[in-house]
């Protein structure tokens, strides 16, 4: 969370978020250029462009919000402009899992319970926020597993001490519960994580709920059965919860005055708990389909808290560990490209950056925030609360008191009853209303005066997302392939452009070799196409069976065939082949930075058996290393 303002009184919250700066270009990671086969050219496709500007200081008074305009064409290359984003879809990064924000007590009291507003009302606001075709297609909520300082009191799943018989996730069921579902309904898409901010008093060393406090070696067993029971009893009410992570924000915020739930912890503790205590918990219950995240905390908090749980190898090959979750409040963002380069199979979510009264400009935020994060290797952004009421109430304790959500819920006065859409609505419609989930990242080309980031979404539709950063409005050509277009973003404008079609030349040619250990070439062992045809390393020698093509649709081919995982095998050791391209995870692959080919249903890399060069040594999957065996140049 950021930081508390308090009218009359000092501040007891954090310091200030590093706002990202406009200067602060997101690092390119290498992608995977293998050569494409000559598809059919692109021709003149049209554009559709949508427009969110602001008209204040402060980035929040919309004049215009996702408003579309006249669509432009696709023609032939060239075009004056002093701006140029070049687009190539046959290079790809992440995938997208989606983006929201969280049903805090707050946001889902306001919005249900409290009859702040009519059930009509609350239809139509949830229409806006989730619907993926009528309105902005939320496709990630972050609950809070009890009280967070958005809400109304403390409270959290079992305030009675010593054990569990009293656990229930009653108080979600009048709100956080059943808005949760409706938005499930409207999007199915919806990936739900829960985060505790404490553990319940009896089990801390301070007894409080608050003031963060220790949580008791003793009841780590008990509390991993905290954490099975949040999940089932979901479970049991149609809410599946796809992640969690141990803490919010571990050791927030700098002292024992933090007055609102907050815990202790340190590396060494968050290991030991979610290794042999929550993982296992879950393994016993039959949970599986539930992944952990680590962190959920800052980049200026991730040693020690993060680096420790990361570095341990047994972590992060578990089946059920599920990432590493960062919040935007301090630190360098390029610190998740840091991460990705070291450990290229582990996957990033940005869970968490409040919108709020401290930031100089909300627009110019969200939109660093949005394409920063994505271009260092985020597959989500989750803004914090949903939506507080014009007063940025309620909180509890010494919460937040100046955090703003994507709606503001209008609570007594003149305007009762009605919800606003803030700019932070907009901002993040840019990103989800266009990019769905399961969309690749694909390559775009940092600018600083329009930054940018380009998706290719699974129905082969593509999306640029840029924001002119200048105070002055900009021409910008946009290449794609053999072809591009000119439009004019005027200053304090963020931009999405959509289309459809197949890239035509400028992106790739035929085939190419991909090289490995000792230079040696990925080879298909004999030429041959039968499917089950073994994967090798062997000399380069420029014959068919050694070039290979990405179509953009995470699959790398060659003769006609896919690069497939046997069986569909996630083991260490499972061999590839090459079989009948039939769009299955054994034969996704995505090229890292690192120079690494991960399959990302094992989470694990292309690697050569033994750290043998010799020809003939067959390519199998196996944990990341980073060692030699495992990179490849294409």
């Amino acid at each position: 969370m950021p930081r508390t303002h308090r009218r009359g009184r000092p501040v007891r919250r954090r310091l200030l978020p590093a706002l990202v700066g406009l200067a602060a270009l997101a690092v390119i990671a290498t992608g995977l250029s293998i050569g494409n086969p000559a598809p059919a050219h692109a021709a003149g496709e049209q554009v559709n462009v949508w427009l969110t500007t602001t008209s204040d200081s402060g980035g929040r008074v919309v004049t215009r919000g996702l408003q579309p305009q006249t669509p432009v064409n696709f023609g032939p290359a060239g075009g004056t402009a002093n701006q140029t984003i070049t687009v190539n879809e046959n290079t790809t990064y992440q995938t997208f899992e989606g983006g929201g924000a969280s049903f805090t007590d707050s946001a889902a009291w306001l919005l249900n319970s409290s009859n702040t507003i009519t059930a009509a009302t609350r239809n139509q606001v949830m229409k806006d926020l989730f619907d993926p075709v009528n309105g902005i297609g939320l496709a990630f909520t972050r609950n809070p597993m009890g009280a967070s300082d958005l809400a109304r009191f403390n409270y959290s799943y079992d305030d009675t001490c010593c054990d569990l018989n009293n656990f229930s996730i009653s108080h979600d069921l009048a709100d956080v519960v059943p808005l949760t579902k409706q938005a499930k309904a409207l999007n199915p898409a919806l990936k739900v994580k829960g985060a505790p901010w404490s553990a319940p008093a009896w089990m801390k060393d301070n007894n409080k709920f608050t003031n963060r406090g220790w949580l008791k070696a003793e009841y780590y067993p008990m509390y991993a059965q905290y954490f099975v029971k949040y999940v089932q009893q979901n479970e049991a009410q149609g809410n599946h919860i796809d992640y969690v992570s141990v803490q919010n924000e571990p050791t927030c915020c700098g002292t024992d005055d933090t007055g609102y739930a907050s815990m202790n912890w340190n590396g060494a503790g968050l290991l030991n708990f979610t290794k042999n205590h929550l993982l296992p918990a879950f393994r016993a219950a039959g949970i599986t389909n539930t992944k952990v995240m680590i962190l959920d905390y800052n980049w200026g908090n991730y040693n020690d808290l993060g680096s420790v749980p990361l570095n341990d190898a047994g972590l992060r090959a578990d089946p059920l560990f599920g990432g590493i979750a960062w919040h935007g409040y301090g630190g360098d963002v390029n610190l998740q490209n840091t991460i990705h380069n070291q450990f290229p199979a582990v996957n990033q979510y940005m869970t968490e950056h409040s919108g709020g009264t401290w930031i100089a400009n909300q627009q110019v935020e969200d939109m660093n925030n949005l394409i920063d994060y994505t271009r260092n290797w985020s597959k989500s952004w989750v803004k914090w609360s949903l939506g507080q009421d014009q007063n940025m109430l309620p909180y509890v304790g010494a919460g937040c008191n100046v955090c703003t959500g994507l709606v503001t819920i209008q609570r007594g006065g003149s305007r009762a009853g009605q919800v606003d859409k803030t700019v932070e609505y907009y901002t993040m419609g840019h990103l989800t209303r266009f990019v769905k989930p399961g969309a690749a990242r694909i390559e775009s080309n940092a600018n600083a005066s329009v930054k940018n980031v380009a998706w290719k979404n699974p129905d082969g539709s593509k999306a640029l997302i840029a924001f002119n950063t200048t105070g002055s409005s900009q021409s910008v050509r946009v290449n794609w392939g053999s072809q591009s277009f000119v439009y004019t973003l005027p200053t304090k404008t963020s931009a999405t452009f959509t289309w459809s079609g197949t890239q035509g030349g400028g992106g790739g040619g035929t085939g190419t070799a991909i090289t490995g250990l000792g230079g040696k070439c990925i080879d298909v062992a004999g030429a041959g196409t039968a499917d089950g045809t073994a994967i090798n390393l062997y000399d380069c020698n420029g014959s068919a069976a050694q070039q290979w093509t990405r179509p953009g649709d995470g699959t790398v081919r060659a003769l006609g065939k896919c690069l497939d995982v046997t069986s569909g095998s996630i083991a260490d050791g499972a061999k590839t082949q090459l079989w009948t391209c039939n769009g299955s995870a054994a034969q996704q692959w995505n090229y890292t930075g690192g120079k690494d080919l991960v399959n990302p249903q094992a989470n694990k890399c292309l690697d050569a058996t033994g750290n043998s060069s010799a020809n003939g040594t067959a390519l199998q999957i196996w944990s990341c290393t980073g060692a030699a065996n495992q990179k490849w140049n294409a």
